[in-house]
């Protein structure tokens, strides 16, 4: 039938590239202040379902997030409420600009799990100030590091963004990357 050959037709394989960054002491990170004085972090704790999903969706469609939206509401609600996750939502004035999400590992080590801003706020200078603050607190949660991945699927902004505030290359991984539509639907590494 044509639906199915159009749905055939929809699905393609991308090679993408994952690279993971880090900073291994905090006087090497190259931080930046919000320059926009209504701009101020608000952590969520614990997030609430409904609003850690508008905030997934809304910074991670663009860039083909999907793990999180697998998840059932009780799954994502036990991780959010667990002490070494931290989730911090950016307000410039009442408007939500962006998040970050925070998890502590057993080696000590805190990672970025999830960073962005939504789309209508990229290019306005946000996205320095708002890595900055995710480290910060990355150390204040008793980092021994903090680290990140990124691939050529997010933003062209993203790697250049965390090598400006220090972070270092330590690994790089290759995927086969299915993609439907906006939609990932199966990855492997090549």
């Amino acid at each position: 039938s044509s639906r199915a050959r159009r749905e055939v037709c929809a699905l393609r394989t991308v090679e993408v590239t994952r690279t993971y960054l880090e900073l291994t002491n905090p006087a090497d990170l190259r931080g930046v202040l919000f320059s926009d004085p209504r701009a101020r972090l608000e952590r969520r704790s614990p997030c609430a379902v409904s609003l850690y999903r508008r905030l997934y969706k809304e910074v991670g469609e663009d860039w083909y997030w999907h793990d999180r939206l697998e998840w059932p509401d009780e799954r994502l609600a036990a991780h959010l409420a667990r002490a070494d996750v931290a989730v911090f939502e950016l307000l410039l004035g009442d408007e939500s600009a962006g998040y970050f999400e925070l998890g502590r590992h057993d080696d000590g080590s805190v990672e970025i799990v999830y960073f962005g801003l939504s789309p209508r706020f990229i290019g306005q200078g946000l996205g320095g100030p708002l890595l900055t603050s995710a480290v910060q607190e990355g150390w204040k949660m008793g980092a021994t590091k903090v680290w990140l991945h990124t691939c050529t699927l997010d933003s062209e902004r993203a790697l250049p963004n965390y090598k400006a505030r220090g972070f270092r290359r330590f690994r790089t991984v290759g995927l086969a990357v299915d993609i439907e539509g906006k939609e990932v639907v199966g990855e492997r590494l090549l």
